[in-house]
């Protein structure tokens, strides 16, 4: 059964590559915008729902589409993409010699049939303290403009991390170990050369 990532993250797409995983990728096009009182939770796990069921819809079974939200939170704020670069060094700012969360939505989707699994992971990450002169070379780097919460932890942005508790992979945007749970529980065996 073929695996396809509903996803255009080159992250996660090197995440399961490097992880020996065969598949084939197809963006996702959905509006990621956060609803008025929508909590992360529900937001990240909407998110890569509604990214699995998109891409669905034009594969041809059998197949299971694997899609991913991340955001970062902070003091319950969520931080999703920086909208500038000023964006940027604010949260850098706020993350500085602090614990945030990471939490991603997981969504994985057997087709035919339907079956589907959607679940979080969270991953507690500490930052070191950092001047302001380290924020500003790494918001000049472009790295965190792209980037939930405004960091690569695979990237520049790893120097910054003194210790992450929980999923490592989730950080960068694809939980491994909990992803290969699922496809476990839904049947799925690895193609044997």
């Amino acid at each position: 059964m073929k695996l396809v990532l509903a996803s255009s993250s080159p992250r996660r797409a090197e995440v399961l590559a490097d992880a020996g995983f065969t598949f084939e990728v197809v963006a996702a096009r959905v509006d990621e915008s956060r609803r008025t009182g929508e909590q992360a939770e529900a937001y990240v796990r909407r998110l890569a729902e509604a990214k699995a069921r998109a891409v669905a819809g034009g594969v041809s079974p059998p197949a299971i589409v694997i899609a991913a939200d991340t955001v970062v939170v902070m003091d319950g704020e969520v931080l999703g993409k920086p909208a500038s670069a000023e964006d940027a060094g604010r949260m850098l700012r706020s993350l500085s010699g602090r614990t945030h969360q990471v939490l991603t939505g997981l969504a994985v989707l057997k087709i035919p049939g339907g079956a589907a699994w959607v679940e979080i992971e969270t991953t507690q990450v500490t930052f070191a303290p950092l001047a302001e002169a380290e924020i500003e070379a790494y918001v000049t780097s472009g790295e965190p403009l792209d980037k939930a919460g405004a960091y690569a932890i695979q990237g520049r942005g790893g120097r910054f991390v003194a210790r992450v508790e929980g999923c490592y992979f989730n950080v960068v945007g694809l939980p491994l170990a909990r992803l290969y749970r699922i496809l476990r529980e839904m049947g799925w065996h690895e193609n044997r050369v």
